[in-house]
C-alpha cells in the first residue's frame, strides 16, 4: 500500500530552482569533493594524523560535503518541477505565481510563490508552505488573503496574478 505523500515530502520547485540544485550537486561531486580528497590523501601521507590540521579539517569537510550530496540527491529525486509559464489557470494563484498584493494602508508588494529551497524574502520569493503563500493559494484578483504574520493578523487584497519566469541566478560556489 502506498503511503500518502506529506507536505514535507513534496518538493515543488521551479525549473530555475531545480537547475540551481543540480548545478550545486555537480560542483560538489566533480570539483569540491575530489579537491578535498586530494588534500586529505596528501595530509594522511605526512604521518601522525592526530595533530594534522589539514587531515582533520579535510575529513570534517568531506563529511559535510557527503551530507550535502545525499541531501541534494534526495531532494532532486523527489522534485516536482513546475514551470509557471505552463500554468493553465492564470487567473488564480498557484505554485509559481507572482502575486501583487495591497495592504490596508494601500502599500503594494509583490511575491512569487516558489519551492522551499528557492525562497528568498529579500527578492519577494516566498515558500509555498509559508503562511502567506498558503493564504494566497487559489485566490483571484480582488480576493482578500487573511493570515497570521509575525506582526499579527493581516489582510492583503490580491491586485494582480502573473505567471512569469523568475530571474534565478545560477549556483555560485562562492556564496
Amino acid at each position: 500500500m502506498n503511503k500518502p505523500v506529506s507536505v514535507e515530502q513534496r518538493h515543488y520547485m521551479t525549473p530555475g530552482g531545480h537547475s540551481r540544485l543540480r548545478d550545486e550537486l555537480e560542483f560538489l561531486v566533480k570539483t569540491e569533493r575530489p579537491k578535498i580528497v586530494e588534500i586529505v590523501s596528501w595530509a594522511a601521507s605526512n604521518g601522525d594524523r592526530s595533530e594534522n590540521g589539514d587531515y582533520l579539517y579535510g575529513k570534517k569537510r568531506l563529511r559535510e560535503i557527503d551530507r550535502r550530496i545525499r541531501f541534494l540527491m534526495k531532494r532532486l529525486e523527489n522534485a516536482h518541477v513546475i514551470d509557471p509559464g505552463l500554468q493553465q489557470h492564470k487567473d488564480q494563484v498557484f505554485f509559481g505565481a507572482t502575486v501583487v498584493v495591497c495592504d490596508e494602508d494601500g502599500t503594494e508588494a509583490t511575491y512569487s510563490i516558489v519551492g522551499v529551497d528557492e525562497a528568498d524574502p529579500n527578492k519577494g520569493w516566498i515558500s509555498w508552505v509559508s503562511p502567506l503563500a498558503r493564504a494566497l493559494i487559489k485566490l483571484r484578483e480582488g480576493d482578500v488573503a487573511r493570515f497570521v504574520s509575525p506582526l499579527g493578523e493581516r489582510e492583503l487584497e490580491v491586485v494582480e496574478v502573473l505567471y512569469q519566469s523568475l530571474d534565478m541566478p545560477g549556483f555560485d560556489p562562492e556564496a
